[in-house]
Protein backbone atom coordinates (compact mmCIF):
# COMPACT_ATOMS: atom_id res chain seq x y z
CA UNK A 1 0.00 0.00 0.00
CA UNK A 2 1.52 3.39 -0.90
CA UNK A 3 1.68 6.32 1.04
CA UNK A 4 -1.44 7.90 -0.51
CA UNK A 5 -3.37 5.15 -0.06
CA UNK A 6 -2.59 4.72 3.84
CA UNK A 7 -4.13 6.74 6.28
CA UNK A 8 -2.69 8.04 9.59
CA UNK A 9 -4.92 9.76 12.91
CA UNK A 10 -2.99 12.43 14.00
CA UNK A 11 -4.05 13.61 17.56
CA UNK A 12 -4.16 16.86 19.10
CA UNK A 13 -3.87 18.37 22.60
CA UNK A 14 -7.67 18.00 22.81
CA UNK A 15 -7.62 14.69 21.98
CA UNK A 16 -9.45 15.36 18.06
CA UNK A 17 -8.40 13.12 16.08
CA UNK A 18 -7.31 14.02 12.21
CA UNK A 19 -7.43 11.45 9.18
CA UNK A 20 -4.72 12.45 6.92
CA UNK A 21 -2.67 10.34 4.12
CA UNK A 22 0.40 9.57 5.08
CA UNK A 23 2.12 10.86 2.36
CA UNK A 24 0.94 14.48 3.77
CA UNK A 25 1.90 13.60 7.56
CA UNK A 26 5.00 12.57 6.71
CA UNK A 27 6.07 15.94 5.92
CA UNK A 28 6.58 16.54 9.81
CA UNK A 29 9.94 14.62 10.84
CA UNK A 30 8.42 14.23 14.27
CA UNK A 31 5.68 11.92 12.70
CA UNK A 32 7.63 10.19 9.75
CA UNK A 33 9.78 9.09 12.65
CA UNK A 34 6.65 7.96 14.79
CA UNK A 35 5.51 5.90 12.32
CA UNK A 36 6.01 1.57 12.42
CA UNK A 37 6.98 0.93 8.63
CA UNK A 38 6.64 -2.98 9.30
CA UNK A 39 3.05 -2.68 10.09
CA UNK A 40 1.31 -0.54 7.45
CA UNK A 41 -2.25 -1.97 7.80
CA UNK A 42 -3.63 -1.24 10.45
CA UNK A 43 -4.07 2.88 11.14
CA UNK A 44 -1.35 4.31 13.57
CA UNK A 45 -2.29 7.20 15.88
CA UNK A 46 0.55 9.49 16.66
CA UNK A 47 0.14 11.80 19.41
CA UNK A 48 0.95 15.82 19.33
CA UNK A 49 -0.09 16.99 22.54
CA UNK A 50 1.66 19.91 21.58
CA UNK A 51 -0.39 20.69 18.79
CA UNK A 52 -3.88 22.55 19.31
CA UNK A 53 -6.62 21.47 17.08
CA UNK A 54 -6.88 24.45 15.26
CA UNK A 55 -3.26 24.65 15.01
CA UNK A 56 -3.29 21.49 13.87
CA UNK A 57 -5.83 21.63 11.32
CA UNK A 58 -4.02 25.02 9.54
CA UNK A 59 -0.68 22.65 9.63
CA UNK A 60 -2.90 19.81 7.76
CA UNK A 61 -3.99 22.75 5.60
CA UNK A 62 -0.52 23.73 4.43
CA UNK A 63 1.19 20.18 3.84
CA UNK A 64 -1.67 19.24 2.00
CA UNK A 65 -1.35 22.18 -0.04
CA UNK A 66 2.55 21.43 -0.13
CA UNK A 67 2.27 18.18 -1.72
CA UNK A 68 0.20 19.44 -4.59
CA UNK A 69 2.19 22.83 -4.87
CA UNK A 70 5.81 22.66 -2.83
CA UNK A 71 6.77 26.38 -1.88
CA UNK A 72 9.33 28.00 -3.37
CA UNK A 73 12.37 27.77 -1.56
CA UNK A 74 13.11 30.55 0.99
CA UNK A 75 16.92 31.70 0.45
CA UNK A 76 18.85 33.98 2.65
CA UNK A 77 19.67 36.44 2.06
CA UNK A 78 16.08 37.58 1.56
CA UNK A 79 15.57 38.98 -2.07
CA UNK A 80 12.70 41.00 -0.95
CA UNK A 81 10.85 42.11 2.32
CA UNK A 82 7.76 41.71 0.81
CA UNK A 83 6.26 37.87 0.91
CA UNK A 84 4.83 37.89 -2.53
CA UNK A 85 8.05 38.54 -4.04
CA UNK A 86 9.45 35.41 -2.07
CA UNK A 87 6.98 32.63 -2.12
CA UNK A 88 3.77 32.11 -4.49
CA UNK A 89 0.42 33.94 -3.26
CA UNK A 90 -1.41 30.56 -1.73
CA UNK A 91 0.89 30.94 1.19
CA UNK A 92 1.37 34.64 1.44
CA UNK A 93 -2.59 34.17 2.21
CA UNK A 94 -1.73 31.36 4.32
CA UNK A 95 0.14 33.53 6.79
CA UNK A 96 -2.55 36.13 6.90
CA UNK A 97 -3.64 35.19 10.29
CA UNK A 98 -3.92 36.23 13.69
CA UNK A 99 -1.09 37.01 15.73
CA UNK A 100 -1.41 34.66 18.16
CA UNK A 101 -2.13 31.65 15.79
CA UNK A 102 0.96 32.68 13.67
CA UNK A 103 2.97 32.24 16.86
CA UNK A 104 1.44 28.89 17.83
CA UNK A 105 2.27 27.66 14.12
CA UNK A 106 5.79 28.63 14.07
CA UNK A 107 6.07 26.88 17.74
CA UNK A 108 4.09 23.80 16.65
CA UNK A 109 5.84 23.40 12.64
CA UNK A 110 9.11 23.63 15.33
CA UNK A 111 7.85 20.47 17.78
CA UNK A 112 6.48 18.73 14.65
CA UNK A 113 9.61 19.41 12.86
CA UNK A 114 8.23 20.71 9.36
CA UNK A 115 11.07 22.84 7.79
CA UNK A 116 8.99 24.22 5.35
CA UNK A 117 6.11 25.47 7.33
CA UNK A 118 8.87 26.83 10.14
CA UNK A 119 10.68 28.78 7.49
CA UNK A 120 7.28 30.18 5.66
CA UNK A 121 6.16 31.17 9.38
CA UNK A 122 9.45 32.32 10.60
CA UNK A 123 9.52 35.14 7.79
CA UNK A 124 5.95 36.09 8.50
CA UNK A 125 7.38 36.92 11.72
CA UNK A 126 10.16 38.60 10.35
CA UNK A 127 8.79 40.71 7.50
CA UNK A 128 6.09 41.93 10.55
CA UNK A 129 8.69 43.24 13.09
CA UNK A 130 11.28 44.79 10.38
CA UNK A 131 11.80 47.93 10.97
CA UNK A 132 9.60 48.34 14.56
CA UNK A 133 10.99 49.87 17.13
CA UNK A 134 11.50 47.86 20.18
CA UNK A 135 8.54 49.13 21.95
CA UNK A 136 6.30 48.18 19.05
CA UNK A 137 7.84 44.62 19.02
CA UNK A 138 7.32 44.54 22.68
CA UNK A 139 3.33 44.79 21.94
CA UNK A 140 3.81 42.43 19.15
CA UNK A 141 5.09 39.52 21.17
CA UNK A 142 3.42 40.98 24.21
CA UNK A 143 6.53 41.27 26.53
CA UNK A 144 6.81 44.10 29.44
CA UNK A 145 9.50 46.12 29.55
CA UNK A 146 11.74 45.47 32.61
CA UNK A 147 14.14 47.90 32.06
CA UNK A 148 13.68 51.43 33.89
CA UNK A 149 13.91 54.16 32.08
CA UNK A 150 17.45 55.27 33.23
CA UNK A 151 18.30 51.26 32.71
CA UNK A 152 16.90 51.76 28.95
CA UNK A 153 18.75 54.81 27.98
CA UNK A 154 21.96 53.57 29.87
CA UNK A 155 21.32 50.51 27.16
CA UNK A 156 20.64 52.69 24.00
CA UNK A 157 23.85 54.62 24.25
CA UNK A 158 25.93 51.06 24.93
CA UNK A 159 24.36 49.90 21.45
CA UNK A 160 24.02 53.38 19.52
CA UNK A 161 26.66 51.70 17.22
CA UNK A 162 23.97 49.20 16.27
CA UNK A 163 21.33 51.89 15.13
CA UNK A 164 23.83 54.09 13.79
CA UNK A 165 24.92 51.11 11.07
CA UNK A 166 21.13 50.32 10.48
CA UNK A 167 20.34 53.43 9.76
CA UNK A 168 23.48 53.67 7.46
CA UNK A 169 21.95 50.64 5.47
CA UNK A 170 18.68 52.37 5.18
Amino acid sequence: MSDDDQKINLLSREGDVYEVALSVARMSKLVDESVDDEDTSAISDIPLPNVKGIVLAKIIEYCQHYQTEPMTEITTPLPSVKLEEIVQQWYCDFVKVENVMLFELVTAANYMNIQPLLDLTCLAVSVMIKGKSADEIRKIFNISNDFSPEEEAQVREENKWCEDAANQQS
